[in-house]
């Protein structure tokens, strides 16, 4: 019968366009709410936190949905909550909705996407499980065997989230995309009727219910444990490579596009690789990222180590979904075998953005994932003998015999040496799954101690990585991978006020500002972004200065005199908003400063909504008439003075670059670019002669805003 060839032809679209839609929405609603919580790298990891615990949502609704109720009863309840969806589009937050300092951050972030897409999104996870249950009941081919169905869903969200950043944001604003994806969601809700009117054509073999096997108790463990892995080590990859690139939705994608991916190839009957190939390439890859978690990111680009984690995190993900898929039940437990596999996701969610922050001071959850992921070695090893054990104590004693002599061999090499040495053993034991998982789990635990350098201070906050060191008679300040701050170590023996380095030196474009007759003149200075408080020190008697950071840990180091000696000796007394310094200037309606500059970037990552045209605008309306608005803009990947000028032409201001070159020998004279701005030129004419500024122009092309900004637009070249 004509109807039975397109049963199947119905259900696969309709379960593709669901999946594009589900994974469509999470960079989309992530990047509507950036503006407002934002661009830290721990903001995705809670995003996913919360999508993953809805999906628990929508999978447990549709196993109970599918075990007590009829298929019509099915079917009238989904549509029911799809109409109800409906309500909530198209997506948005609230108007005049802020964040607050004094409740946690990852709170706030759960609320908003909670009130903002928690409906439309619940329906939509149910639908994998539904969907797949409804065919099974109807009378289409191979309705016996619905897990087909999960490859169509992957490539469906497969190819969503690669859109999102290559085909839809560089070319339309949020607004444009939100409006789209609400008429795909209603274009759905069509699709679900007619598969539920299919569904309702139920086969009428009788099937006794009693031969059904119910999985053990070990079988859902299993599933959790499979499911955990995965999902963790994707967002500990995905923390680390936006802390270290920056936290934009391409960096988000990657590693879950690379999640789903592993899902369509494993999740088939007809697997493309034999199962030797498979577990060599996913020994390499358990190696591969125990080299970097054991501190080898230190002595090569951030590029470099992020597409090494890539690499090494496809193939222990291909590895456990295939574990996975082998370990799945019949059909008639496949609703609880996804809720099982959704709630070891969560899991895994749970355990990076809540737990990991307070255990670790470092991203200590990679090595900690990596190690579970070893683990399964174990479920087919077999007991060594003495003889093989003891080979296998030779190689752990050999593989960490390099950062016994650090001191020795230097950086490079002893991390060189390592690799060379841990791959090598990884060959020679790629047969014996005990002694496999030996080498890795003494590299991942014992090779991390060894290689953790004595440090002033380390913590970790929602907002990133902290670490204050001492090399080179430097104090620096990290955030990730990039330098934040540096002060000289003979400061430290002095009583005098200490001198501003790296960016902040007396010689660069920032301090030609605060020291030229202007700057010295200025009454009201306002710094966004505290950093370790270098500018401080440029502050003179009668001036008053006010820090904004959003970030309390950051205020807490720059004040401690410890750590560093600019606050507390240049300006002990200058208050530091915390919060999002958007949103307090936003609150702070009646303050004018003379200067205002803007000095607000984490480990490269650009937040967005503080060079939109908006925040330019909100940055001018809190100068005085002839004040000057200054933007540091460095960065290793971004130009960000072309979005900058297009605004600056856009609102008739005034506006120079200056691009220092610094002395690219010295660590203490850092090259740097400023923007400056102003209502008009007579404003800056006291500036033009501290320093060769340029005339800023703008290439004419699409403004950034709220609704549109596009960070691949503005690479390096």
């Amino acid at each position: 019968m004509p109807h039975l060839k397109l049963t199947p032809v119905l259900f696969t679209v309709t379960i593709f366009l669901s999946a594009s839609l589900l994974f469509f929405v999470q960079p989309l609603f992530t990047k509507i709410v950036l503006p407002l919580v934002g661009g830290a790298p721990a903001v995705w990891t809670t995003a996913m936190l919360f999508f993953q615990t809805v999906l628990i949502a929508g999978y447990l609704y549709a196993h109970l949905s599918t075990k007590y109720l009829p298929i019509a009863a099915q079917v009238g309840l989904h549509m029911a909550l799809w109409v109800a969806a409906l309500f909530f589009l198209p997506l948005s937050v609230e108007a005049g909705w802020r964040l607050e300092p004094n409740i946690p951050v990852a709170q706030q972030t759960l609320a908003l996407f909670a009130v903002g897409v928690g409906l439309p999104f619940a329906v939509l996870s149910a639908n994998a499980p539904l969907i797949q249950s409804w065919y099974a009941r109807s009378d289409g081919p191979s309705a016996d065997d619905p897990y087909f169905l999960y490859g169509a869903s992957n490539l469906g969200s497969l190819i969503a989230l690669l859109a999102f950043p290559l085909a839809a944001e560089p070319f339309f604003g949020a607004t444009q995309i939100g409006s789209s994806w609400a008429v795909g969601f209603v274009l759905l809700g069509i699709f679900l009727a007619f598969s539920g009117f299919a569904a309702r054509r139920e086969k009428t073999t009788s099937q006794n219910t009693d031969a059904i096997t119910k999985p053990l108790l070990s079988s859902y463990l299993w599933w959790l444990f499979l499911a955990f892995i995965p999902s963790s080590l994707m967002l500990a990859v995905t923390t680390k490579i936006s802390t270290d690139l920056g936290s934009f939705p391409l960096v988000w994608v990657l590693p879950l596009s690379l999640f789903l991916l592993t899902f369509v190839l494993s999740f088939t009957n007809n697997f493309w690789m034999s199962d030797a190939t498979l577990n060599w390439l996913f020994i390499i890859s358990l190696g591969v990222i125990a080299i970097i978690a054991a501190g080898a990111d230190k002595v090569s680009t951030a590029i470099y180590v992020s597409s090494l984690l890539l690499f090494g995190f496809f193939f222990v993900a291909l590895r456990i979904h295939r574990a996975l898929y082998e370990a799945r039940p019949a059909k008639e437990n496949l609703t609880a075998f996804y809720l099982t596999m959704s709630i070891g996701g969560a899991l895994g969610g749970l355990f990076n953005s809540i737990l990991a922050p307070v255990l670790f001071v470092q991203l200590d959850e990679l090595a900690v994932t990596t190690l579970l992921g070893a683990a399964l070695l174990l479920s087919y090893a077999r007991w060594p003998n003495i003889r093989n054990l003891a080979y296998g104590l030779l190689a752990c004693a050999a593989v960490v015999s390099p950062f016994l002599f650090s001191a020795t061999f230097g950086g490079l090499l002893t991390y060189v040496l390592f690799a060379t040495i841990l791959l090598g053993a990884l060959f020679l034991f790629r047969k014996q799954a005990a002694m496999t998982f030996l080498v890795l789990s003494t590299v991942l635990v014992f090779g991390r101690l060894l290689s953790v350098e004595e440090n002033v201070f380390q913590d970790r906050s929602f907002f990133g990585l902290h670490l204050v060191v001492d090399r080179d008679e430097l104090r620096k300040y990290q955030n990730g991978t990039t330098i934040h701050g540096a002060q000289l170590l003979s400061d430290f023996e002095q009583d005098s006020r200490p001198t501003p380095i790296a960016y902040y030196h007396p010689d660069a474009p920032m301090a030609q500002i605060m020291t030229s007759e202007f700057g010295k003149a200025a009454e009201n200075i306002g710094i966004v972004g505290l950093g370790i408080g270098s500018l401080a020190c440029y502050a003179t008697p009668g001036q008053s200065w006010q820090f904004y950071e959003i970030d309390a840990m950051v205020d807490q180091i720059a004040r401690d005199p410890r750590y560093f000696t600019f606050m507390s000796k240049c300006a002990p007394l200058a208050p530091t908003h915390i919060g999002d310094a958007r949103l307090v200037l936003e609150a702070q309606s009646d303050i004018r400063y003379d200067i205002l500059l803007i000095d607000a970037y984490s480990s490269d990552a650009v937040p967005v909504h503080l060079i939109t045209n908006e925040a330019i605008e909100l940055y001018r309306s809190r100068l005085t008439d002839d004040g000057v608005l200054v933007l540091h803009i460095s960065n290793r990947y971004y130009d960000l003075s072309l979005p900058l000028a297009r605004s600056a032409n856009d609102l008739g201001l005034v506006s120079h670059i200056q691009r220092y070159k610094g002395e690219p020998q010295s660590a203490d004279n850092s090259a740097s670019r400023v923007v400056i701005m102003a209502n008009a030129d007579s404003d800056l004419v006291d500036l033009y002669t501290t320093g060769p500024w340029q005339p800023l122009v703008s290439d004419g092309k699409r403004l950034w805003t709220d609704d549109y900004a596009n960070l691949l637009s503005i690479l390096a070249r």
